[in-house]
């Protein structure tokens, strides 16, 4: 499966993963790519607590135009 993933730097330095088709998935490094590689393994332990519970394993995400 393909997952759209979002990665920011917080205040501290940490690099902050997050995938927005799944609630609640979210991991952390101190690089990029660590963060990266912790998300993937986050995804795969969110969607099997997800499917254990019956829960549908994402939700729909969208993306939509905001004129500034």
């Amino acid at each position: 499966m393909r997952f759209l993933i979002t990665i920011f730097q917080d205040e501290d330095g940490m690099f902050i993963a997050e995938c927005p088709s799944i609630p609640g998935c979210v991991s952390q490094g101190k690089t990029e790519q660590e963060a990266e590689k912790n998300i993937q393994e986050a995804i795969k332990e969110c969607l099997a607590v997800r499917a254990e519970k019956g829960m549908p394993l994402t939700v729909t995400t969208r993306q939509v135009e905001v004129h500034v």
